[in-house]
């Protein structure tokens, strides 16, 4: 393998546990990044020569390298995949009692630049750099070792792939993997549109939050804006609301979210609505609508740093028109998943649009991404959920 030489200091992230490697911290005159092939593994080196372990490169990339080992011995190949998916799937069953779950977690289980979806027998993977993707059919080989699965399929076309030079694409790797596919979430059953569905056809991490929704809404009223496929709502159903609501952009993802109401025998008390969630939540006001619990988790408004002004706002404009609908002694549930969205931000601006509107907030309980999406402690990136359970009282 060939050396990769660090900058003086350039190693310290390294050493307190970080992974990943930018470009502006190599030393580019002992080590040109050019002459390095995307994928490649290397030894990198701090400024004095010592080896700090084995990362891939994309020498055309901002984060240029990308720790998967501290050991010059043990590089990443199909043995070390297979050691780590076993590492992975421990935590998940100590975690979980249906395999149904995130199962890799990219850095956080020592596998960079992959994420990989369970639902039961079928293993959906999304690889997001060229180093990962050199070992496409070892971890399809891996899989096969650890899991023996019914089908194992490729959704390689996150945004990411673009800025690594890779292609973007959607195939089944092994066995058959239908549209639709089965899974559970706090014991109520859903279906997963894996192949044509947001990111992998699921998101689990809000596995938690979604079972401490299922407290609050027996008997109620309960309105699901960025439903998807009904992830909370479809819950709620399930947990003995009294009618739930699902506001979504998407058609497509309405029609399966009205397919997972009927798996759960609530076809009678579910509605959709086919639209943007702002104009939606001012069509409901204007139609005097009250929900007894609002649910506001919306997709990422903030994607980078300098997204943050302009997404605080959108944060705001959607709490308070969320605030308005919400009843009497109501609930709201503010969620978030944009990591540069600070959780004391998403606090402030939940007291300032419920003061806005003369209501007292009472923020009850706040939920975290579940174990199955573990936060590496030297990446903050991995730490980026956030949900807060609000009750909205009339001021006294």
């Amino acid at each position: 393998m060939q050396q990769l030489r660090l900058n003086s200091g350039a190693d310290k992230r390294l050493r307190g546990g970080h992974v990943w490697i930018y470009s502006n911290e190599v030393n580019t005159k002992l080590t040109p990044l050019k002459q390095f092939t995307p994928g490649e593994q290397v030894v990198v080196e701090s400024s004095s020569g010592k080896a700090l372990g084995l990362a891939y490169v994309n020498p055309n990339s901002l984060i240029c390298g990308r720790l998967v080992s501290r050991s010059v011995k043990i590089p990443l190949d199909r043995s070390l995949i297979v050691h780590r998916l076993n590492i992975a799937l421990s935590l998940r069953e100590a975690c979980f009692d249906k395999p149904c779950y995130r199962l890799v977690f990219g850095d956080s289980d020592g596998l960079p630049g992959l994420v990989i979806d369970r639902f039961f027998d079928i293993f959906v993977v999304q690889i997001s750099t060229a180093g990962m993707e050199l070992f496409k059919e070892d971890i399809v080989a891996a899989l096969e070792k650890v899991f023996k699965p019914q089908g194992i399929l490729f959704r390689n076309d996150g945004k990411m792939r673009q800025t690594e030079g890779l292609e973007s694409y959607t195939e089944v790797a092994f066995g058959e993997v239908p549209e639709l596919v089965p899974f559970e979430e706090n014991g109520v059953s859903f279906l997963a549109p894996v192949h044509k569905g947001q990111k992998t056809g699921w998101f689990y991490d809000h596995r938690l939050n979604r079972a401490r929704m299922q407290q609050h809404v027996e008997g109620k009223r309960v309105l699901d804006l960025f439903s998807y496929i009904g992830g909370w709502g479809v819950q709620a159903l399930a947990a003995g609301a009294e009618h739930v609501t699902c506001l979504d952009a998407s058609e497509f993802a309405l029609d399966i979210a009205q397919e997972n109401a009927v798996l759960n025998g609530g076809e009678e008390r579910f509605t959709t609505i086919q639209g943007d969630a702002f104009d939606g939540c001012k069509m409901l006001l204007e139609e005097e609508e009250k929900f007894d619990v609002v649910i506001v988790d919306p997709p990422a408004f903030i994607q980078k740093r300098k997204d943050i002004r302009n997404g605080e706002q959108a944060y705001k404009r959607i709490n308070q028109l969320a605030m308005r609908l919400v009843a009497k002694n109501g609930v709201l549930v503010s969620a978030s998943c944009s990591m540069h969205l600070e959780r004391e931000r998403l606090v402030d601006m939940i007291r300032s649009e419920s003061r806005a509107l003369d209501r007292q907030a009472q923020i009850f309980d706040q939920g975290h991404q579940g174990g199955d999406h573990p936060v590496h402690p030297a990446i903050p990136e991995t730490d980026y959920l956030k949900s807060y359970f609000v009750r909205l009282l009339p001021v006294s």
